[in-house]
């Protein structure tokens, strides 16, 4: 289900597909019916027909995927089929943060863990930025419990698939199962990315402190503090002191107070959606058929600021777009209709990240880039 199928013309299918011949009808859409049905390799001549193939099947859910050196819907009739060019996606998914959140776990989200996906938003996007170069990243709500983004420069779009494991692995530095209780190791030189100032909730932190005199000291002054703050600090007095004394056990890290703080707290990526042209990710302006909110676009350097619980949901829109229209028969010319919603800020945000969009597209086009964008 996509927002905007009351207008004529939907807004965000418009903006997100004219101007682009030769590949939309080379992009796979994939459509998810009622009772699960998955529809994938779909494509479309121009906005008119995916507009009407929308209103026909009317779908609970609609995947973007890449863009083919031909038709995904004939894909059956030509001897090479493959993907030629795909955004850089990463999906952060709250459930992965199950074994350090102490409020909520699987669907369920609270103001608290929500912190989770302020710090990875935060944190991908400062690297994708200042250690890669990208400008266009499009941070979109999920709709449910976590987060995508979408890179959407010439240069990400046309990565291969090593390339996009070599970034994805660049980002990943949580590693290792539901069995593993330490998860990052720093080696000799802490990774470029990382900023030593982080925080973390200090739950659970025995089990990953390999020294034993450290531990069992640890386990005895945590019983009469009463603070996740205070068992912090003691954590880090305790293991300070021991460390400039050559108390500690070779096999603890140095810098194990930095590999606690990322493991709480760094992003968890499903690295094999970023590395894959073939995988597919949820359009922006999905409604989330469970929580019935949009998949709306966010800022990241205000991602401190974005409550998903305040996010619009389609049941609000409608009442809003009816309570609008009521002394009118039409928005004005000017004006499309999710403009009249609490729509308004992410519909905003959006059509600035494609104006700079179209600013690159322009570039590239004047330079007769043989790669269509």
């Amino acid at each position: 289900m996509v927002w905007g199928l009351r207008c004529n013309k939907c807004p965000v299918l418009m903006s997100l597909f004219a101007d682009v011949p030769n590949y939309l009808d080379r992009r796979e859409m994939s459509f998810t019916l009622a009772d699960d049905v998955y529809i994938r390799y779909q494509s479309f001549k121009d906005a008119e027909e995916f507009q009407q193939e929308l209103k026909k099947k009317c779908p609970h859910k609609i995947d973007i995927g890449a863009v083919y050196n031909h038709k995904p819907k004939e894909r059956n009739s030509v001897a090479v089929f493959q993907p030629q060019e795909k955004e850089l996606v990463f999906d952060i998914d709250m459930t992965d943060y199950d074994d350090v959140r102490t409020c909520c776990s699987g669907a369920d989200i609270c103001h608290k863990c929500w912190k989770f996906m302020t710090i990875a938003i935060k944190c991908i996007d400062d690297t994708l930025r200042k250690d890669f170069g990208f400008h266009h990243l499009l941070w979109v709500y999920s709709g449910r419990r976590g987060v995508h983004c979408w890179v959407c420069d010439a240069a990400a779009r046309r990565l291969s698939q090593q390339a996009r494991g070599a970034v994805a692995e660049y980002l990943q530095l949580i590693k290792g199962g539901q069995n593993q209780a330490k998860k990052v190791s720093i080696g000799a030189q802490m990774h470029p990315m990382v900023d030593a100032d982080g925080d973390a909730l200090l739950r659970q932190l025995l089990k990953l402190i390999p020294d034993d005199a450290t531990r069992k000291e640890l386990a005895t002054s945590f019983l009469k503090l009463k603070t996740s703050k205070d068992k912090w600090e003691e954590l880090e007095g305790v293991f300070t002191r021991n460390l400039h004394s050559g108390k500690l056990s070779r096999s603890t890290s140095p810098r194990l107070l930095e590999e606690i703080i990322l493991q709480y707290t760094y992003p968890r990526l499903d690295i094999e959606v970023t590395k894959g042209l073939n995988h597919l990710l949820k359009a922006p302006f999905c409604v989330h058929p469970k929580t019935g909110r949009v998949c709306v676009p966010m800022e990241a350097r205000a991602a401190d600021k974005f409550d998903p619980m305040a996010v619009p949901t389609v049941s609000q829109l409608e009442s809003e777009l009816n309570e609008a229209l009521k002394n009118q028969e039409a928005p004005p010319a000017d004006v499309s209709q999710p403009m009249l919603t609490s729509l308004k800020p992410a519909m905003q945000l959006f059509n600035k990240f494609l104006a700079g969009l179209d600013r690159e597209r322009s570039t590239v086009n004047k330079k007769d880039d043989p790669m269509e964008w």
